[in-house]
């Protein structure tokens, strides 16, 4: 599951512990959340890097060209 999927789906969890009462679905929803808000800092992460990456590239094969 990608990372706003998890957030939504504990944030609908935790509602649905708290309206119940039910405490353990509730942190459930919260560790959900937790977890779906580091996947996405992950793959922005992951992202930056594979555009730094390929910028780097762009620039070698420029500078193969002029020699």
């Amino acid at each position: 599951m990608g990372g706003k999927t998890d957030e939504v789906k504990g944030r609908i969890k935790e509602a649905a512990g708290a309206l119940t009462g039910n405490d353990k679905l509730r942190q459930e929803g919260q560790t959900d959340q937790a977890v779906g808000k580091v996947k996405q800092v992950v793959q922005k992460a992951v992202d930056n890097v594979r555009k730094a990456g390929d910028a780097v590239a762009d620039k070698a094969k420029e500078a193969a060209k002029k020699n």
